[in-house]
């Protein structure tokens, strides 16, 4: 028999239905958020796979469209491969739940989170998250939670807990994090909730305040983690008792004694390829010692040499005060910053810091480029786009090139969301801009050269950006009191620290952040003094990169294309337009032009040929100009009548010329002076309510002779 638990989340109720649907499953539990329904299953098998030393987890959050009352589009008609909201969605998930599984546990293990009705106003990702915490926590597999999610939006300088989607377009703060109940004193309502992952954006925010919303967001985590609670009492499974295998203490004497020496050498090493080299040498050492002896101990010889890496690293960063290349513990590596390096693009700027460089690409394109998204809950057009990628060479591998991963996607999304805040409104910028990144040499941080980059790369293609973003990679390592944060991290310190904090901003305050933490403990005095680093880091980044361009160049490239835009009356649309788009076919035929017409009368023409352009500017004018009185025109004789004749003197604009007005001398007939087809001058003397126009001939023939005369 099922039981359903419910809360109050930030004002409006939450569910968690248990043992209902999916019954096979290890657990699953359908979370009800508003009119929103997520089903999350956790599955774990039994036998641990052979012959690996990571842990296998799989998180996929999916939308169907049906949950939006929608059928997908394409030729298939149905759900395919996951596209960015679900990728990230999924990142964040798996992100927040990996580290909370108990070291050396290697089953494979799968979280599938299936958005089944969705409430654009309650978040979906928010339900999956605490659906992920709520079905691991109630099944039987080995799980140090539980763990939830919240949004928080700021308006007005006011912290909101899960905005809606309408509040949060206007909110100048927007970040997902998450939270891990930590118990505290005697009481079961006595305990303290710390962060475990962050990721986000903001227009510009301070230090202050972003603390000051990480901690309003966890304060109101408190309600799910009550909600949990009272799940896990009334149908909790008891967990399976793991215990990773047991390692001989002889053996991890010998091994510690074998590579303590070897390692403290190799972390010596600055340079990351030679240091590699004698890491692999470690490794060769011990496999080739280890694998020729009776018995399975190359697994365990392994496991214990993956622990030493990691700690005479963090020895010799906490005990012996040194880095890998020597550095200060707050100290930026050297940097270069160069741009308009490829003279055929719009914009490029190449940025190294120390051994990662990122070179970051500008395309320039109209609104026609724009990115179309299909999400459930309706169409988004992107005029930014920002693409990372990761080529095998950066980091000195050979394998095969293929689409980018979560990672890429992952790196891409945090990219965009930190230049998002500097760039120009449509209005004054009507362009689609590309930014991609080519990571051409990785130790550290990719993601955060990319944004320095792309910032780079904006300013040279003479986008007008409000200022200049940088990022930085902040580390952390904890030993009891001992805290030890380091500033534009390492791989190797990312891989054996306990923190990787991203933080991106001008220097009025933070638009991107990124937090992932794998131990328990960090407080807000630590993340406040992270965020202090971070800033000064920040602080000398931006400097380098305006020593190199310090503000958007003031023209184009040339081989830009030059965008006009223009504004003609909504209802003049088809003018432009023509029957089955005959007239915009001649424009583009004959000027070569891109022109892009939208509902509300904006007409975008884009040429990299200022004459075309100016051509087919006037072509559209013509189109949708209106007659005005006392102006003389070039009309078309359209059809004769007794009484006069009808001219056409711009595109769907006629008016009549009554035969009183065709010429200086009295007229007989019509067809004595005009037939359909001539082309005759012709003067407006009147425009009624009704918009009927009254020509003239003979006035348009006397203006004419008067400026002979003149001249």
């Amino acid at each position: 028999m099922s039981d359903v638990f419910t809360a109050d989340f930030a004002g409006k109720p939450i569910s968690i239905k248990t043992d209902y649907v999916a019954r096979r499953a290890n657990a699953g539990v359908l979370v009800t958020y508003g009119e929103t329904v997520v089903l999350v299953t956790a599955v774990s098998h039994k036998a641990m796979r052979e012959n690996i030393d990571f842990f296998p987890l799989t998180v996929d959050y999916q939308e169907m469209t049906f949950a939006a009352g929608k059928i997908p589009g394409g030729f298939f008609k149905r759900e395919g491969r996951p596209n960015e909201r679900e990728i990230l969605t999924s990142r964040m998930i798996d992100r927040s739940i990996r580290p909370l599984f108990p070291k050396g546990f290697f089953q494979e293990t799968q979280i599938v989170a299936t958005v089944l009705s969705l409430d654009p106003e309650s978040g979906s990702d928010v339900a999956a998250m605490l659906g992920a915490s709520a079905a691991l926590a109630v099944s039987d597999i080995p799980f140090t939670g539980p763990v939830a999610g919240i949004r928080v939006g700021m308006l007005d300088g006011r912290l909101v807990a899960n905005p809606s989607v309408s509040l949060l377009e206007k909110s100048d703060v927007d970040i997902f994090l998450t939270g891990r109940k930590i118990a505290g004193g005697s009481s079961e309502k006595d305990y303290d909730i710390n962060l475990v992952m962050l990721e986000g954006g903001a227009r510009e925010i301070g230090e202050d305040r972003l603390i000051e919303a990480i901690a309003f967001g966890l304060e109101n985590l408190r309600p799910v983690m009550d909600l949990q609670d009272e799940m896990v009492r009334a149908m909790g499974k008891k967990k399976v008792e793991f215990q990773p295998p047991a390692i001989d203490a002889a053996l991890r004497e010998e091994v510690e004694n074998r590579v303590r020496g070897p390692l403290r050498e190799a972390f010596s090493t600055s340079d990351k390829m030679e240091r590699e080299a004698r890491l692999d040498a470690v490794r060769d050492d011990v496999t080739a010692d280890f694998g020729a002896r009776e018995g399975a101990v190359l697994p365990a010889a392994k496991a214990v040499l993956e622990e030493m890496n990691k700690k005479v690293l963090r020895e010799k960063i906490i005990n012996d005060k040194s880095r890998i290349d020597g550095r200060p513990y707050d100290e930026v590596r050297a940097i270069t910053c160069e741009v308009g390096l490829l003279p055929r693009t719009h914009g490029s700027a190449l940025f190294t810091r120390g051994e990662t460089q990122s070179l970051a690409v500008v395309t320039l394109g109209t609104s026609s480029d724009e990115q179309r998204l299909d999400w459930i809950t309706g169409e988004e057009f992107r005029s930014f786009l920002l693409h990372y990628n990761f080529p095998p060479f950066s980091v000195g591998e050979a394998r095969m090139l293929r689409g980018p991963g979560r990672r890429e996607i992952g790196h891409g999304a945090l990219a965009r969301r930190a230049l998002l805040p500097i760039l120009p409104d449509a209005e004054e910028f009507p362009y689609t801009i590309r930014i991609v990144s080519e990571i051409l040499s990785s130790n550290g941080s990719s993601s955060m050269a990319t944004v320095c980059s792309g910032s780079l790369s904006l300013m040279d293609a003479g986008v007008p950006v409000k200022d200049t973003v940088a990022g930085i990679a902040m580390g952390l390592l904890k030993e009891g009191d001992e805290v030890v944060i380091l500033s534009d991290i390492l791989g190797d310190e990312d891989h054996a620290g306990d923190m990787d904090f991203k933080v991106c901003g001008t220097k009025k305050g933070i638009t991107a952040m990124q937090m992932d933490i794998k131990i328990h403990g960090i407080t807000a005095d630590i993340i406040r003094r992270a965020l202090t680093q971070a800033r000064a880091a920040r602080f000398f980044i931006i400097d380098k990169m305006q020593a190199a361009i310090s503000e958007p160049r003031i023209d184009l490239s040339v081989y830009a294309p030059r965008i006009t835009t223009l504004k003609v009356k909504p209802e003049r649309i088809r003018d432009v337009i023509g029957s089955g788009g005959k007239n915009i076919r001649q424009i583009v035929a004959e000027t070569g032009v891109v022109i892009d017409v939208e509902d509300d009368g904006t007409v975008t023409i884009a040429s990299n040929d200022a004459a075309a352009a100016a051509k087919a500017i006037a072509m559209v004018k013509w189109l949708t100009e209106e007659a005005e009185i006392g102006k003389i025109y070039l009309g078309t004789v359209k059809k004769v009548v007794d009484f006069g004749a009808f001219v056409e003197i711009l595109p769907g604009t006629e008016g009549l010329v009554h035969i009183s007005q065709l010429d200086k001398r009295r007229v007989q007939s019509v067809t004595d002076v005009v037939r359909e087809g001539d082309k005759i001058p012709v003067k407006v003397l009147d425009i009624d309510k009704a918009g009927k126009i009254r020509l003239s001939r003979k006035e348009a023939l006397s203006e004419n002779d008067r400026e002979d005369r003149s001249s």
